[in-house]
């Protein structure tokens, strides 16, 4: 593991953060807040690891804008974005209040406060469980839930969900913590505290590689397995290279096997969302770096 790429990730993404934060007012097309994060993580040097997602309310994750998307912010929305170096990844979220809502205010703060004690909480061998059990504990005396059905995880070279998960409750596995980089982000809410799958996201994964019929999903599948490899993408960005043709391409892929289809996850009673994530190395000597603040 390339300890400097995955620091200098985080750096981009803690500068991202600052720069993002003020600028995202209600009423601004989600479109425009996904475009300027990514353009500017190219901007500095890194690649984004995954589509900006721009998830509000009761969508708890995986909603990013289509290239037509006229959608705007308002609500709870939850910023979540990842950057990469060499496949090298920091993995963050943070989610703002648009409506000066004091419910909205709380579960923010909640979602906060549990990853500032999960962040105390991991070392080398402690546990899971442990971990979870400190994010649950804070979020209930809130009288909130987490999402049990969501969790933090372990993040490899180009594997954005590797090995082990993060709970966001006890679930009494107790999988030890090794050396290695482990994303932490506590969902809350004041619903029910599990996500069902909605529509279609427009994000995708690359799974298989067997040959496409027409030749412009063949093209567009050497594309994806160049410049994203085994990384989330989405539609978006596909139509920006090849125009609109790729959304057809995507649907002969997806049909074909080659491609996932990420569904969008909406808390199961409706209930209003906060995330809060960064990411965490931890090393062979017990040192600890939370690679974004």
């Amino acid at each position: 593991m390339e300890e400097q790429k995955i620091i200098q990730a985080g750096k981009i993404a803690s500068e991202i953060k600052k720069w993002i934060r003020p600028q995202i007012k209600k009423g601004m097309l989600l479109i425009e807040i996904a475009e300027l994060i990514e353009n500017k993580i190219n901007e500095l040097g890194g690649k984004p690891a995954f589509p900006v997602n721009l998830s509000i309310n009761e969508i708890a994750a995986h909603y990013t804008p289509a290239h037509n998307d006229e959608s705007t912010a308002h609500g709870l929305i939850k910023v979540d974005f990842g950057v990469q170096i060499d496949g090298f990844i920091s993995d963050n979220a943070f989610s703002l209040d648009l409506e000066n809502s004091e419910l909205n205010k709380n579960l923010i703060e909640t979602s906060k406060k549990a990853l500032e004690k999960a962040q105390e909480k991991i070392k080398l061998n402690s546990t899971t469980s442990e971990i979870g059990k400190t994010i649950e504990e804070e979020v209930s005396k809130n009288n909130f839930n987490p999402i049990v059905n969501l969790s933090g995880h372990e993040i490899g070279e180009y594997d954005l969900h590797a090995g082990k998960t993060i709970p966001n409750f006890d679930d009494k596995k107790n999988e030890m913590i090794e050396a290695g980089l482990y994303a932490i982000e506590p969902f809350v809410t004041n619903g029910s505290g599990r996500v069902h799958d909605g529509k279609p996201s427009g994000i995708y994964a690359l799974i298989g590689d067997r040959n496409p019929r027409s030749p412009i999903a063949r093209q567009i599948l050497k594309y994806i397995g160049a410049e994203y490899e085994t990384l989330p993408f989405c539609s978006r960005w596909l139509v920006k290279e090849f125009g609109a043709k790729a959304l057809f391409a995507l649907r002969e892929l997806e049909q074909n096997g080659n491609l996932y289809q990420y569904a969008q996850l909406i808390e199961s009673n409706k209930g209003i969302v906060a995330q809060t994530e960064n990411t965490v190395l931890i090393k062979e000597n017990g040192e600890k770096i939370i690679t974004t603040d």
